[in-house]
């Protein structure tokens, strides 16, 4: 089977509207927003760290594949409803096309790796660490924002949504109930041929419901092993994820990521599907 082309991940009309302008963000603050804002930081003003924050090409218009570099150059320049948080080392952003109801993106701000594939850049120890250990914040984040949606719903976390409610009292904070963990439906992974030439780090929810889900590839991207787990970095050299195109990913039946139902080539029928999916999964 011929080589697959980054292309067929994400349409090109997605990759050339995911850079945006300061001007053209929107403005508009949701939940998500709010509950992250508090936690952005100052831009970094060191020469060290405009160094490593790629601010000596902060003038340059970043475009298609090259999008997500205007958000690690100058993220001070986009509100709350795109970046998440940043310091002088990563930027998370919410991704534009989200495949996932909640999606978010990890960018190293590095120029070392910053344009480097994830199969090489994390060949290097010290770096994956520092992945790893902002993949795991943003995870918390994610999962912290997916209670807030629909914690409502779950069965599991009834006893803190009654406290929440006011249905029944505690006399100390750490008698809150913890609830779902929702850690465990949170996926952090890297596609194995990325559509986007910045290193980026997919964190999303595993429900893969989503309106900007609208192809086969959209879904098997991230429902087949082209999404790479970043706990089982780094890679053995022998690793057949190191040619996805050969292995079909892209191409392969499309089987539900709960009940594993194979749906074959029939995406609508698979969307309808995943509605289903995505209301009994949030009930859990």
């Amino acid at each position: 089977m011929a080589e697959e082309t980054p292309k067929n991940a994400i349409t090109e009309e997605q990759i050339a509207g995911t850079a945006l302008t300061a001007s053209s963000a929107s403005p508009s603050r949701n939940a998500f927003t709010a509950l992250m804002s508090h936690k952005r930081t100052a831009s970094p003003s060191s020469p060290a760290a405009s160094k490593r924050s790629l601010s000596s090409h902060a003038k340059n218009v970043f475009r298609n594949r090259d999008g997500l570099g205007v958000y690690i150059s100058d993220p001070s320049k986009h509100p709350p409803s795109r970046v998440v948080y940043y310091d002088s080392d990563f930027v998370a952003i919410h991704d534009m096309y989200p495949k996932s109801s909640v999606h978010a993106l990890l960018l190293p701000r590095d120029e070392k790796f910053a344009s480097m594939h994830p199969f090489d850049a994390f060949e290097d120890p010290e770096f994956l660490a520092q992945v790893r250990e902002q993949s795991a914040r943003l995870k918390s984040i994610v999962a912290s924002e997916l209670q807030r949606r629909y914690g409502k719903f779950s069965e599991q976390d009834k006893p803190r949504e009654a406290v929440l409610n006011g249905e029944v009292e505690i006399e100390r904070e750490e008698d809150m109930p913890a609830g779902r963990d929702w850690e465990k439906d949170v996926l952090v992974g890297i596609h194995a041929r990325p559509s986007m030439n910045h290193l980026h780090v997919h964190v999303l929810s595993k429900d893969r419901y989503s309106e900007w889900l609208k192809h086969r590839k959209h879904y098997n991207s991230f429902a087949t092993d082209f999404f790479v787990p970043l706990e089982e970095f780094p890679l053995e050299e022998d690793d057949v994820r190191r040619n996805p195109g050969k292995e079909g990913y892209l191409q392969s039946d499309m089987k539900c990521w709960r009940c594993g139902k194979n749906f074959g080539n029939k995406f609508a029928s698979l969307k309808e599907h995943l509605k289903e999916e995505f209301e009994e999964w949030k009930g859990e």
